[in-house]
């Protein structure tokens, strides 16, 4: 093995990829990560509204490079990189020297200036997150079910998601789902049914990143749900008691944001230029400016596509790009030409509305409805990671279609940010 160490931060998509293509590079490679897993984020929204358990959608980092001997899994958070150094600091004081450093560190929750909604409108971005509104939204049925003013119990069967992109419309299908058929024989002194969904969207139409015909059909999909859609107009104001669209106030005890996401301070780190969202606008190679050891992929990096659109923030578009730095790894250290510039190849977008109907948009390709649902749930069978998940992926899927009931409708651990009155 060679003394060229490899520092990637970041134990996702990208960052995974990134470690598996420079497996027999003869490197060194040090995986650093705030969390202990790997996390599965297209099915998070699923242990957020109690269909999936945070074990079949996660897996512990070590356990996946336990046969990797070149790779040494760090648990710990990044709190400076000094290039001229070539050195990466972490918080706790350690610091690790690097020939090359990859930053794969994502990106968390934008509340377009208004940081102060976050404890009352939680974002989806981690296991943390998810079990916190699964919890968030199970308590408010139980306060509902024993709560007298009519007024109260109806702020409590009332759950706003701000935001109408795909989680936003995911789990607007399945927190009604969950209220209208799966909830109903379980309570006494409330009628679930009469819970109202709301889901809220500045822009002109849900799903904007679709084509409008299935955009279309996903409104009429979520509003056969009995889900309420506001679009054209913003959140204005979140507080405990609810949220204000434009200038309307809803009364809404559980609040999800689901509007858009800001990326890790990484330019700050590295001192180069970032887009609006704050991610580090890079080279061709993907490296960052100026500095051609520096790597920064996945939701940290604003990488164009040759129409002049930006890539976007996905699972598969974060995994080309690791696999793709990989390459340019092993092509540096071999002394072969570099490869050619990173080009995305976008292989679809897809997205589920409740558990009976998706959309699926390959370009000129366009699927909806049942068979959108089951190509949709294929994919993301296959792309989870071992058979044990896959398996038991699957069997709770047919558990729910068989059966009408979710498997993961327990209430775990004490609520925290907000108070439990």
């Amino acid at each position: 093995m060679s003394d060229h160490h490899v520092v990637v931060v970041g134990g996702g998509f990208g960052g995974l990829q990134l470690v598996n293509g420079l497996k027999g590079a003869g490197v060194r490679i040090t995986l650093v990560d705030r969390r202990n897993h790997h996390l599965f984020q297209p099915l998070l929204y699923q242990v957020a509204t109690t269909i999936l358990s945070t074990s079949e959608i996660a897996w512990p980092i070590r356990r996946l490079y336990a046969d990797r001997p070149d790779v040494t899994v760090l648990l710990g958070e990044v709190a400076d990189v000094d290039s001229s150094a070539k050195t990466v600091s972490l918080r706790g004081g350690m610091t690790l020297g690097y020939d090359t450093l990859v930053l794969a560190t994502g990106a968390t929750h934008a509340y377009f200036g208004h940081d102060e909604w976050e404890p009352v409108a939680p974002g989806l971005k981690t296991l943390e997150d998810a079990t916190t509104i699964r919890r968030r939204v199970l308590l408010a049925f139980e306060k509902a079910e024993m709560e007298s003013d009519p007024a109260v119990r109806d702020a409590l069967l009332t759950f706003t998601i701000v935001g109408a992109g795909p989680t936003g419309v995911e789990l607007a299908g399945i927190i009604a789902e969950l209220a209208h058929f799966t909830l109903p024989k379980e309570f006494r002194n409330i009628d679930t049914r009469k819970t109202r969904v709301v889901l809220v969207e500045a822009g002109p139409r849900v799903l904007p990143t679709f084509a409008e015909e299935l955009s279309a059909y996903a409104q009429k999909a979520l509003e056969k749900l009995g889900v309420e859609i506001h679009l054209g107009r913003p959140v204005t104001e979140c507080s405990a008691d609810g949220v204000k669209i434009g200038e309307t106030f809803v009364a809404s005890r559980t609040i999800v944001w689901a509007a858009g996401v800001t990326a890790s301070p990484a330019a700050l780190w590295l001192g180069v230029p970032a887009d609006r969202a704050g991610r580090v606008v890079v080279e061709k190679d993907l490296s960052a400016p100026g500095l051609p050891d520096v790597f920064v992929i996945g939701d940290t990096a604003s990488v164009l596509r040759e129409d002049g659109k930006p890539v976007p923030g996905i699972a598969p578009a974060a995994k080309q790009q690791g696999g793709y730095v990989a390459k340019v790894i092993h092509a540096r250290l071999s002394g072969k030409p570099a490869p050619a510039p990173f080009r995305y190849r976008h292989q679809g977008s897809l997205a589920t509305i409740g558990q009976s109907a998706a959309i699926i948009d390959f370009g000129r390709i366009k699927l909806k409805g049942w068979i959108a649902w089951w190509i949709w749930g294929l994919a993301h069978i296959y792309f989870l990671i071992g058979t044990r998940s896959r398996f038991s992926v699957a069997w709770s899927w047919l558990w729910i279609y068989l059966s009408g009931q979710h498997s993961a409708r327990l209430i775990t651990q004490r609520e925290t940010m907000r108070e439990e009155g």
